[in-house]
């Protein structure tokens, strides 16, 4: 029997496969997914196989008991150790994500202006945000004030192309307590500065 020349975009749609899957998949459940004949998915993996010798690309094809898994090849793993064992960003607090929305959605904004729609102080807020890159200063006000937006790598990190891109605020569903006391605060603060 004649060897099966591999179809390359059979070849590429195992790799994608292989990639987005968290765990081991068996050649059978691939050939499933593919809606191809298991020899066709075989010839396809060993072709992937070599493409992805050890020493040829930053990943290899493993065989992990049953199934097929995507790693990263043994001779990238004092980079990755150093890479991967560096502090992790903590989540944003509320007071700083609080902070960013009322940056993302009324910029440019100071800093007295956050602090009076939020109610309360807000410099350390702004200032982990700043640090983090998310927000950066965009000139001041005309009494001096400090006037913040969001940054470039706010957009990359929550996935917009764009400020136009943020999520309609009236699709918020809060409860009735916060929605009253959320519009309060935003009618007072747009209220301010609107003022001469």
């Amino acid at each position: 029997m004649a060897e099966q020349t591999p179809d390359r975009e059979l070849v590429r749609t195992i790799e994608a496969l292989l990639f987005l899957s968290a765990q081991p998949v068996s050649e059978i459940a691939l050939a499933e997914a593919c809606q191809e004949e298991l020899e066709q998915v075989q010839a396809a993996v060993g072709a992937l196989d070599e493409e992805l010798a050890p020493g040829r690309r930053g990943i290899v094809l493993r065989r992990v008991g049953e199934g097929l898994t995507l790693a990263s090849d043994p001779s990238t793993e004092p980079a990755a150790r150093r890479l991967l064992s560096k502090p992790r960003t903590p989540p944003l607090t509320q007071a700083q994500a609080e902070t960013l929305a009322i940056v993302a959605y009324l910029q440019p904004v100071s800093r007295p202006e956050i602090a009076r729609i939020r109610g309360v102080s807000s410099e350390s807020a702004v200032t982990s945000l700043s640090e983090r890159g998310l927000i950066e200063e965009s000139g001041r006000s005309r009494f001096g004030a400090v006037i913040y937006r969001t940054s470039d790598l706010f957009e990359k990190v929550f996935g917009l192309d764009g400020l136009g891109a943020l999520p309609d605020p009236s699709r918020f569903d809060p409860s009735p307590e916060d929605e009253r006391e959320m519009r309060e605060r935003l009618l007072a603060a747009g209220e301010q500065r609107i003022e001469p």
